[in-house]
């Protein structure tokens, strides 16, 4: 253990956050869209709400935000990565459902996995990796 890790109690990621400009459309996207199962919607404070949405099952979720005075708005490199167990089938499927992705699978050759990216209806870009 290092000094600036003792006494640090962490498990796991538990969950990211995406900056959104509007937490209905971009849960009607991860769960309508990407078919993510939504974890959570609470109300709080003034108005606002707690959103989690993930793939069914995964154990780190992504917290759908609104902007924080003076941070980060949404349309970012998010720097979440999906995993993907085909691909071209996933690619192929979000196209179709008129997702803004990159227009082809990029493949560098190994140990590169196959991977491309996705944005969000705020600009948000995701990455999809293949498993393997």
């Amino acid at each position: 253990m290092t000094e600036t890790a003792r006494g640090a109690r962490f498990t796991e990621v538990g969950r990211v956050a995406v900056t959104v400009a509007d937490q209905d459309r971009a849960l009607e996207f991860y769960v309508g869209t990407l078919g993510f199962e939504k974890r959570a919607d609470i109300p709080f404070g003034d108005g606002h709400r707690w959103i989690e949405v993930a793939p069914a099952g995964a154990p780190t979720g992504i917290a759908l935000v609104l902007p924080r005075e003076g941070g980060q708005g949404p349309g970012y490199d998010t720097g979440v990565i999906l995993t993907s167990e085909d691909i071209d089938a996933d690619h192929a499927a979000l196209r179709e459902r008129g997702v803004d992705t990159d227009p082809e699978v990029q493949r560098w050759g190994a140990p590169v996995p196959p991977m491309f990216s996705f944005r969000d209806g705020d600009g948000n870009a995701v990455m999809v990796v293949e498993n393997g």
